[in-house]
């Protein structure tokens, strides 16, 4: 059996409510995303429930995008995420081992993709 271990986060921002500062989608530490690093970011609502989990070559860009894209998974569930959660991986081979194992380990539920489980 093969043991992996998942990195701890080395960012977690929170959504505020009604944020009196500068704020990209009510997430006002966006800004401590890495913009040129790539990772692992996992977005959970309230209920610390996982509701998505990607990876990316340049991590804020890529987060940016699930908010702005029209074909993001969670396109429909945006108001859910209240935090997020950001491990930097370089590695672009560890980067999928880590995508694939959470997403089946923890259930996902906006995942499509590298499912199992289902």
């Amino acid at each position: 059996m093969i043991n992996i271990t998942v990195p701890k986060p080395d960012v977690v921002i929170t959504k505020q409510d009604n944020p009196e500062l500068s704020n990209i989608y009510g997430f006002t530490d966006f800004h401590l995303i890495p913009r040129d690093k790539g990772g692992i970011f996992m977005f959970y609502n309230k209920n610390k429930e996982l509701l998505f989990v990607g990876k990316a070559r340049k991590l804020r860009p890529r987060i940016k995008k699930h908010f702005e894209d029209s074909v993001s998974p969670v396109k429909d569930h945006r108001d859910e995420i209240t935090r997020i959660e950001v491990c930097v991986v370089e590695e672009p081979t560890h980067r999928e081992i880590y995508e694939t194992y959470i997403i089946n380990e923890s259930k996902s539920k906006y995942n499509i993709d590298k499912v199992f489980f289902r």
